[in-house]
């Protein structure tokens, strides 16, 4: 199907020439045929679409297909859903992150690989996931936890649950974030399943449709999907070894007038460096000449040194909006994140939060503050730190002896990103590498998991804990490129 295959029958609705052979899913080509009429301008903003049964009969198609590729549309930013009248066009312009081009460079171009990236259930070796193995953690420092929190009084199995989150464990995170970045009151502070349920809450609650949301590229891709999701544009700001490209961001930002930026202080995801003072506070001032909120992912923090910039302790929680979480130092099979907010914007949090899901989880919660409360944590913390400046340093070296150089150099944490200087192909590119490597039980996460642009050569994230093994490290020789 072409973008100028595209005809209409007697009522104006889109009929496409959809070739079964090609390429790419139905849907792909459905969505890419939409995104290029829009951006053509042949659909203007407020048209209306046809319905899925009529886009399914006058095509040929299934009415799921339909549902599907609308959703995929509606998620985005090309259409809207209104209940009871159907699906219109939402925008006019195309913006250059979701050109048709663009389309199959999104993060859900290696859906394939995301749920075993995830689950920890798979079998293959871990080299790109975001996880440590469990005896890094300590000896059943986790089990203990969780067995002591199962020991929770038969009155609290009633009812769901305090809104806010378990007040002992608020209260204890209020206390160390007092004592190490930034007074906070525990009435500031709102527990959820994780960092990405934070950041998904914060999306429902200061974002529409059509809102232009700003992210580091490369940065966290569950991140922009969730973006993308509610209908909002995601703006890849670019970040390096020197940080975030703040004159970039000033630009764009006079331009589109976004509503807030998801930003890594400290140990980004998937560099692994961190802001400098400097950039941090020209960041804060950015976000106050041109109205927007920060977010300050900051789940990699209790791994940093410190003194490390905090964008929550220079602002004081005015324009920053602080997420935590505890899946790097514990487990990721608690999911218990947070989020430090001021007084003012909280309660709207809340009720978003029980209109979405009701309240977290106290078991978790409990077992997250017998863990942490506990006096071996902090021994058990340092020795984490160690274990992984060891292991940054020893597939730096092993990935440099098979030519792999990092994009640039990690100040700790996880993840060291690495590649070739060669610019992707088809036959040979991230995805093309990452899913070969699947097949010979590998699980790598290439460069286009991380980026809403094109990228210039070809690497992957790779997590300290798992890639020093002489599985990987022979796959990649044998798919070096020439």
């Amino acid at each position: 199907m072409e973008d100028g295959n595209v005809a209409v029958d007697q009522a104006g609705w889109p009929v496409l020439t959809i070739e079964r052979s090609k390429k790419g899913s139905l849907v792909e080509q459905i969505v890419a045929a939409i995104s290029a009429m829009v951006g053509r301008r042949d659909l203007r903003i407020g048209t209306k679409m046809p319905s899925v049964r009529q886009f399914a009969k006058c095509n040929g198609i299934s009415t799921f297909t339909v549902v599907e590729s609308y959703d995929r549309l509606v998620t985005l930013g090309l259409l809207m859903s209104r209940r009871g009248s159907g699906y219109f066009v939402a925008r006019q312009d195309l913006p250059p992150a979701l050109t048709p081009m663009a389309l199959h460079t999104m993060p859900t171009a290696i859906d394939a690989l995301t749920p075993d990236l995830y689950s920890g259930v798979s079998e293959a070796l871990a080299a790109g996931v975001g996880w440590l193995p469990p005896e890094w953690y300590g000896d059943d420092t986790v089990l203990d936890a969780v067995r002591h929190a199962m020991r929770i009084p038969s009155n609290r199995l009633r009812g769901y649950g305090h809104s806010m989150g378990f007040p002992t464990l608020r209260h204890h995170l209020a206390a160390t974030l007092s004592d190490d970045l930034f007074p906070v009151d525990p009435e500031q502070i709102l527990l959820t399943h994780g960092a990405t349920h934070a950041f998904d809450l914060i999306l429902r609650t200061l974002t529409r449709p059509g809102d232009t949301v700003f992210v580091e590229d490369p940065g966290y891709s569950n991140l922009h999907s969730l973006i993308l999701h509610h209908g909002c544009i995601a703006v890849g700001i670019p970040r390096g070894d020197n940080g975030i490209d703040v004159e970039l961001l000033a630009r764009q930002a006079a331009m589109t007038q976004p509503k807030l930026m998801f930003v890594n202080t400290v140990l980004q995801n998937p560099l692994g460096t961190s802001l400098s003072a400097a950039q941090a506070h020209r960041l804060l001032a950015l976000a106050e000449q041109f109205d927007f909120w920060l977010v300050e992912d900051d789940i990699y923090r209790e791994l940093a040194q410190r003194g490390e910039a905090s964008l929550a302790a220079m602002d004081g929680l005015r324009r920053v909006i602080r997420v935590g979480s505890f899946s790097k130092t514990l487990s990721p099979v608690l999911r218990v994140g947070s989020i430090c907010a001021s007084a003012s914007l909280l309660p709207e949090l809340l009720r978003v939060k029980m209109l979405a899901g009701l309240t977290t989880s106290e078991i978790n919660e409990r077992a997250v503050y017998h863990a942490i409360s506990a006096r071996p944590y902090k021994r058990m913390v340092d020795k984490l730190v160690t274990q992984l400046e060891s292991g940054r340093e020893r597939t730096i070296e092993s990935l440099r002896g098979i030519g792999m150089v990092p994009i640039a150099k990690p100040r700790g944490g996880m993840f060291v990103s690495a590649g070739w200087q060669n610019q992707p192909r088809a036959d040979c590119n991230g995805k093309t590498i990452a899913d070969a490597a699947l097949k010979a039980g590998i699980l790598l996460s290439p460069c286009d998991f991380f980026m809403l642009r094109q990228p210039e050569s070809v690497w992957f994230r790779f997590n300290v804990a798992y890639s020093n093994h002489p599985q990987l490290l022979d796959f990649l020789q044998s798919v070096r490129p020439a």
